[in-house]
């Protein structure tokens, strides 16, 4: 080997020697921040709350182990990242064909529900990485049109012989099974128990939450769920039983502010034993809820409303569903919607008996998707899978022109 050779294999070893050294110590630091971090946690968050180091996945990655993020910060971005996040954008969250600017969709609801769960987190001392990635996976499973789109659909899947379509189960099923054409995200068993436990339409004075669950627990709860919508679950941690209260608090008083702006009630028609304890507007009623359940469970192991307030919002719940969610002014064209849930449903499922390689179903769902995820799941809950997450023009572009419905304009 001559001089020049020698040197340069000299300097080779050296600079590998010494990028070995400092990757260590790079490694070592961002070791130390994240156990500073879950030292801060430690010293600063409630004794109640849920530590970040305490996480657990299904399947440990090593990635996360070293790195210097903690488990539910992961989560969080994982979720932002996914493609079922960005499909909320053209959701519906109550008024559908409606063009109006300023009515709320999905992606805004999760939004509020995200910062609403967060600062009542901050004043309980509870960990708000958790708190925002199970405000932002809780309503990833909603189908195509609100909750009217979640009865058809459930219809057709208990027609199919694979029990009710249930939004806070598909949740979980996207991120655990389906994201990642079949791989899923790998989310922490506290994350995914949060989201499936979510149920914001049920009125709860007072939640306190169910620890100590495993992912055993969590799939024994999810398959009891899916064969019965009434079984009541509950949150594992604080951290779920806020968000499950603030996916309430969010919607009510939007809900009734949307309503208004469509001409569809009046303020004056709120019920007046709620106005006087809560509010007649969006803003107050927020702000008081919050309120009250910040002063009804600092340091305490529930979360819970006080007992007027609660009485207060479950009226206004009441008359929300009479006046706003079952008034058939916003629902001219229920029948024709149901029809394309049948229609685009069945019309999958034939699609996939024939092996029609043409179809959607194929090459746009299909396409990639794991084995083990085709293999190990029957015609009707592809079929399932696809609608569910879709748009709600995604939805209408699949569907024969001359059976779409009309949008409407203005006001009702």
């Amino acid at each position: 080997m001559e001089r020049s050779d020698r040197i340069s294999e000299i300097l080779r070893h050296r600079l590998n020697a010494l990028f070995v050294k400092r990757s260590k110590a790079n490694l070592i630091d961002l070791q130390q921040i994240k156990e500073s971090l879950n030292e801060r946690e430690e010293r600063f968050l409630s004794p109640l709350a849920a530590q970040s180091k305490d996480g657990i996945r299904r399947f440990p990655e090593e990635r996360i182990h070293t790195g210097h993020r903690q488990n539910y910060a992961v989560d969080s971005d994982r979720i932002l990242h996914s493609l079922a996040y960005t499909r909320y954008i053209d959701k519906t969250q109550v008024f559908y064909l409606v063009d109006n600017d300023h009515i709320t969709h999905r992606v805004l609801h999760v939004q509020l529900v995200s910062k609403i769960s967060r600062t009542i987190g901050r004043f309980l001392g509870l960990n708000e990485d958790l708190i925002e990635a199970i405000a932002l996976g809780h309503d990833i499973g909603h189908c195509p049109f609100g909750h009217d789109g979640e009865v058809y659909l459930s219809e057709l899947c208990k027609a199919h012989g694979i029990g009710p379509f249930q939004h806070n189960l598909q949740s979980v099923r996207f991120l655990d099974k389906i994201e990642r054409k079949g791989r899923g995200w790998n989310l922490t068993l506290q994350v995914l128990d949060g989201i499936m436990c979510h149920d914001g339409e049920i009125h709860s004075p007072e939640l306190s939450p169910g620890r100590n669950k495993t992912f055993n627990k969590l799939d024994e709860e999810q398959a009891g769920k899916g064969a019965d919508p009434l079984l009541p679950l509950t949150p594992m941690t604080l951290e779920g039983c806020v968000v499950r209260m603030a996916d309430t608090i969010s919607y009510i008083g939007r809900d009734i502010e949307d309503a208004i702006r469509l001409n569809l009630i009046k303020r004056t028609q709120l019920p007046n034993t709620s106005v006087a304890r809560l509010g007649d507007t969006n803003g107050t009623i927020v702000y008081n809820l919050v309120t009250d359940i910040i002063k009804n469970s600092f340091q305490k192991p529930s979360i819970a409303f006080s007992r007027e307030v609660s009485e207060a919002l479950r009226k206004l719940k009441k008359f929300n569903l009479d006046n706003i969610y079952l008034n058939p002014k916003i629902k001219p064209d229920t029948g024709k919607i149901k029809r394309l849930f049948k229609v685009l449903f069945e019309g999958y499922l034939k699609a996939l008996k024939k092996g029609d390689e043409a179809s959607i179903i194929f090459t746009e769902y299909l396409h990639d998707m794991s084995d083990d995820y085709k293999e190990n799941t029957s015609p009707a809950e592809i079929a399932r899978d696809l609608i569910a997450g879709m748009t709600d023009e995604y939805f209408l572009k699949q569907c024969p022109k001359e059976l779409r419905p009309q949008r409407i304009t203005g006001r009702f």
